[in-house]
């Protein structure tokens, strides 16, 4: 079996996305980690805004876990120099083998405002950023994994997604419809893992369901990476006016019942995704959707 199709193998299919660890104390951390791996699902994903720095959180998962598979979805490479991030995915796969998964992305503006950094041309700075962290693997002196954990990146558009399928494991693509899955894949090719995130919400009243969901489509509408490749489907300012019309907020967050979500998750998969990361909102914004992950497991296992 390839390396990449013991990746596959090793994370399934569907994972769980979360924000919300930062909110929670460490020791919740912990145990809803393992409640993770206990539902059977392959992979838990955090991210890095301004809250837990992620390879130390990535840490607190892993330690936590037994087998379950954490990725970073994502690693902000303005956060730490090259060097410093290849030095640290080595230094986490080789303590965790076969547990990590590396994703590094440019990140937005407006957090790079809150660290007084310039976003510059980010494509560009990534591209030599990869080249650092290249150069890190071969001057590294601590114990080195193999295989090395795999290095992902969060792609949108086509040129992030070409440099993800020159020089990287695959692609980790956030806040997207299928559509853009099926896109991603041909962009990527058959041999790069390609890992989408899907939010929902469980909830079969559409006010209620579009709502929450709102609440986040307002957040990330903020930020033009997404604005600009939601536009590359047929999207316009108006449908993304006061935190995105239903047709938008319908588009990103699969809500409804199981199978709603899990119809949503099967669109992914057959538009070429090889794994989707399932990121549940609930009505409690810095809340841990401990409830709905088990309520989905057995549904979203099953595809």
């Amino acid at each position: 079996m390839s390396f990449p199709e013991q990746l596959r193998a090793r994370i399934g299919r569907v994972g769980v996305w979360s924000g919300q660890f930062d909110y929670s104390p460490a020791p919740v951390v912990r145990d809803a980690a393992r409640e993770v791996q206990d539902l059977g699902y392959g992979a838990l994903w955090t991210g890095e805004a301004v809250g837990r720095e992620v390879l130390t959180a990535a840490q607190l998962l892993l330690a936590a876990t037994d087998d379950l598979v954490v990725a970073t979805g994502i690693a902000n490479i303005w956060a730490r120099d090259a060097l410093a991030m290849a030095a640290g995915q080595l230094a986490v796969g080789e303590a965790f083998p076969g547990r990590f998964i590396l994703g590094v992305g440019v990140s937005h503006q407006p957090l790079l405002d809150v660290r007084g950094q310039d976003y510059g041309k980010p494509l560009s700075f990534m591209r030599d950023y990869l080249g650092g962290m290249d150069h890190g693997y071969d001057v590294y002196r601590g114990v080195a994994p193999s295989p090395r954990p795999p290095r992902v990146l969060a792609a949108l558009g086509p040129k992030m997604l070409e440099l993800a399928a020159e020089h990287a494991d695959g692609a980790h693509t956030f806040f997207v419809p299928p559509e853009h899955t099926a896109r991603a894949r041909e962009t990527l090719g058959a041999g790069k893992l390609l890992a989408p995130e899907q939010v929902c919400v469980l909830a079969a009243d559409a006010t209620v369901a579009r709502e929450i969901a709102r609440r986040h489509t307002s957040s990330y509408l903020r930020l033009a990476n997404y604005t600009n490749n939601l536009k590359r489907f047929g999207f316009d300012g108006d449908d993304f006016a006061d935190g995105g019309n239903d047709r938008l907020v319908d588009t990103i967050c699969a809500w409804g019942d199981v199978d709603a979500v899990a119809a949503r998750v099967k669109a992914h998969l057959d538009a070429g995704a090889d794994h989707v990361a399932v990121q549940v909102l609930v009505d409690d914004r810095r809340g841990l959707p401990r409830k709905e992950w088990a309520e989905l497991a057995p549904a979203l296992l099953a595809l």
